[in-house]
C-alpha cells in the first residue's frame, strides 16, 4: 500500500496539470466565498478600507478585465519560457533530466497562480450587476484581485530568475545530486520482513527437492517496474504459507510473459494468489526514482557523458558529476544494503531477492 502511495505522489508530483487545477478550484472557492462575503457587507460600513475599495461599476469591470487578459497573456508566456528552458535543457544534459524540470514546484505554481488568477477574475466580473435597486458591486473581490495582479508581478520577477538559475549546469547537477542522495538515504535499508545476515546462501534450484508444489507467476504487461509493494508481499507469503523468490527489482525492463515471481510451498495455495501477486509489481513505461536506487546516479553519469562529447566539450561539468558520484559511494560504504531474505516474525523465510542491490552493483552503475 504504502508502495501505491509512492507511485501516485510520484505521478502527481511529476505532472504539469495537478498544483494548476488545485489551485483553479482554489480561485473558484475563494470567488464564491468573498462574493458571499461582499453580499453580506452591502449597505455595511466599510471606514477605514473604503479608500482601497472600488464602488464604480464601470471601474470595477475594467480593472477585472485588465487583470483577466493580462494573466491569461502573461500565463502563455510563462509557458513559453518552460518550453524553451526544457529545450536547452534536454539538448545539453538529456532528455531524462527533463523528469527534474517537471519536478519543479516553482514552475507548476507559477503556471496555476496565473491561470486561478484569470479564473477568479472571470468569476467575479460576472457577479457584477447594475440593474436599478439590484444592483451590485463586490468591492472585497476586486480588492482581492488587486491583490493578486499584484502578487503575480512579483511572482514573474521570481519565475525569470529561477529559470536562469535552473538551467545552469552546476544547477541542474546539484538537483540531480540531491534526488540521488535522497533516493539512496530512503531506500537503504529497505524494511520488508526481519533481516537476518546472509551467512546461509540459497540457490534457487535447491529450493526444488525441499517443496511439494513449485509454480511461477509470469508478467502479463510489459513495461519498467517502478516499484515493489513490500508489505503487500510478506503479507501473501505468510497468509499463503508459501516461499517467494523475486526475480527482478525495480528499475528492470520486463517483457511480457516473463517470470515475475517464483512460488514455493508443501501445501495446495489458492490461485488467486497468482494476481495478489501481480498486483504488487508496480510497473510503467519509463523508470522512476521511487525505488529504483541507480535510476539518479544514471542521470548523473549522463551528464558527465555528454559533457565529454565532442560537441559540448565541457570538461569541468564532467568532474563535477565525478565528484557528487564519490561523495554518494563513500556514503553507500557505511549503509546497511538490505539483505536478500527476509523472514515473518516467526522467523520463517517468505521471500527471497535473487538480484539484491549490492555496493558493487552501484559502483558498476556510477
Amino acid at each position: 500500500m504504502r508502495s501505491d502511495f509512492q507511485y501516485i505522489r510520484e505521478l502527481l508530483a511529476g505532472s504539469f496539470w495537478f498544483i494548476p487545477l488545485v489551485m483553479v478550484i482554489a480561485a473558484i472557492v475563494m470567488a464564491v466565498g468573498l462574493t458571499c462575503l461582499d453580499t453580506l457587507m452591502v449597505n455595511q460600513p466599510a471606514g477605514f478600507f473604503s479608500f482601497f475599495l472600488i464602488g464604480d461599476a464601470d471601474s470595477a469591470r475594467s480593472i477585472l478585465s485588465i487583470t483577466a487578459g493580462a494573466m491569461i497573456g502573461v500565463a502563455g508566456t510563462v509557458f513559453s519560457i518552460t518550453l524553451v528552458a526544457l529545450t536547452l535543457a534536454s539538448s545539453q544534459f538529456g532528455p531524462r533530466l527533463l523528469r527534474n524540470f517537471m519536478h519543479d514546484k516553482l514552475n507548476q505554481i507559477v503556471l496555476g497562480s496565473y491561470i486561478a488568477t484569470f479564473i477568479y477574475c472571470l468569476l467575479i466580473l460576472r457577479t457584477i450587476n447594475t440593474n436599478g435597486l439590484q444592483a451590485f458591486v463586490p468591492e472585497i473581490s476586486v480588492l482581492f484581485a488587486i491583490i493578486l495582479a499584484i502578487a503575480n508581478i512579483f511572482l514573474l520577477v521570481v519565475f525569470i530568475h529561477h529559470i536562469f538559475v535552473s538551467i545552469q549546469a552546476d544547477q541542474v547537477i546539484s538537483v540531480a545530486a540531491d534526488n540521488l542522495k535522497w533516493g539512496i538515504i530512503k531506500l537503504f535499508p529497505d524494511e520488508l520482513g526481519e533481516e537476518y545476515d546472509e551467512g546461509t546462501k540459497i540457490q534457487p534450484d535447491e529450493l526444488k527437492d525441499k517443496f511439494t508444489y513449485h509454480d511461477t507467476v509470469l508478467n502479463n504487461q510489459e513495461g519498467y517496474l517502478q516499484a515493489i509493494d513490500n508489505e503487500s508481499l510478506l503479507k501473501i507469503a505468510v497468509t499463503n504459507d508459501v516461499l517467494l523468490l523475486i526475480d527482478s527489482r525495480p528499475g528492470f525492463f520486463l517483457p511480457e510473459n516473463i517470470e515475475l515471481v517464483q512460488i514455493y510451498s508443501n501445501q495446495q495455495y489458492e490461485d488467486e494468489i497468482k494476481q495478489q501477486i501481480r498486483n504488487s509489481f508496480i510497473l510503467g513505461n519509463k523508470r522512476t526514482p521511487t525505488q529504483d536506487a541507480e535510476f539518479a546516479m544514471h542521470q548523473m553519469v549522463e551528464i558527465a557523458a555528454r559533457a565529454l562529447s565532442p560537441g559540448i566539450n565541457d570538461p569541468y561539468t564532467a568532474m563535477t558529476c565525478i565528484d557528487k558520484l564519490t561523495a554518494t559511494m563513500c556514503y553507500l560504504t557505511h549503509v546497511n544494503f538490505p539483505s536478500a531474505f527476509r523472514y515473518d516474525e516467526q522467523q520463517v523465510l517468505r521471500v527471497v531477492v535473487i538480484k539484491p542491490l549490492t555496493f558493487s552493483g552501484m559502483m558498476d552503475a556510477a
